[in-house]
């Protein structure tokens, strides 16, 4: 349990700098509204932005530790990469919507 809440702590700060833009930077993250975040995802990296209230749920943190394990920390789009194909995480999204 604390392993998955200091992952948790960790993916926040990560959103949190991927999120803030920069001073005298042009942020590439204006097109994510407020209270979401991206994550990349399947074999193509294809890019989702999804509720930051995901993070609280069960089934997304599971995929949350597996990303965990599968790159680290250093994730290679430089945001957060979930290591599933992209049927599996639009299903997952679908359940989490209907919640």
């Amino acid at each position: 349990m604390g392993v998955q809440l200091a992952g948790i702590a960790q993916a926040k700060e990560k959103l949190r700098q991927t999120i803030s833009p920069k001073k005298g930077s042009i942020s590439k993250t204006n097109d994510v509204p407020k209270g979401h975040f991206a994550v990349y995802v399947g074999e193509t990296y294809r890019r989702f932005v999804i509720p930051i209230s995901y993070l609280n749920h069960p089934l997304f943190q599971d995929l949350l530790y597996w990303a965990e394990e599968e790159f680290g920390y250093s994730h290679p789009m430089g945001g957060l990469t979930i290591p599933c194909s992209e049927d599996y995480f639009i299903n997952l999204t679908s359940v989490l919507n209907s919640l």
